[in-house]
């Protein structure tokens, strides 16, 4: 079983900087991850970083956003820089084993205030 325990969210300025972490435990993961999630909207990809390397982001975050991997800490990072109140979502972990089963943290909450 795949834990996945968040930290790092909070209340930021925009233009400001914060950094999300995530750190599994219990399984080999081949894609580890980001989606947020906005009051009223669907869960969307921030942005996802596989095994080898591979990093997608989407468009309102590419630039301001990196990704990040620690793979003997099977920890994933998310340094979000030059935040904007859209930002504002509950951020949640992502992980994929090589089984592709699919494992979600319990959320963090960013807040950007203008």
């Amino acid at each position: 079983q795949v834990q996945l325990v968040e930290s790092g969210g909070g209340l930021v300025q925009a233009g400001g900087s914060l950094r999300l972490s995530c750190a599994a435990s219990g399984s080999i993961l081949y894609t580890m991850g980001w989606y947020r999630q906005a009051p009223g909207s669907q869960r969307d990809m921030v942005s996802t970083l596989t095994l080898d390397g591979t990093a997608k982001y989407a468009d309102s975050v590419q630039g301001r956003f990196t990704i990040s991997r620690d793979s003997a800490k099977n920890t994933v990072y998310l340094q979000m820089n030059s935040l904007k109140p859209e930002d504002t979502a509950v951020y949640y972990c992502n992980a994929v084993n090589i089984w592709y089963q699919n494992y979600w943290g319990q959320g963090t909450q960013v807040t950007v205030s203008s």
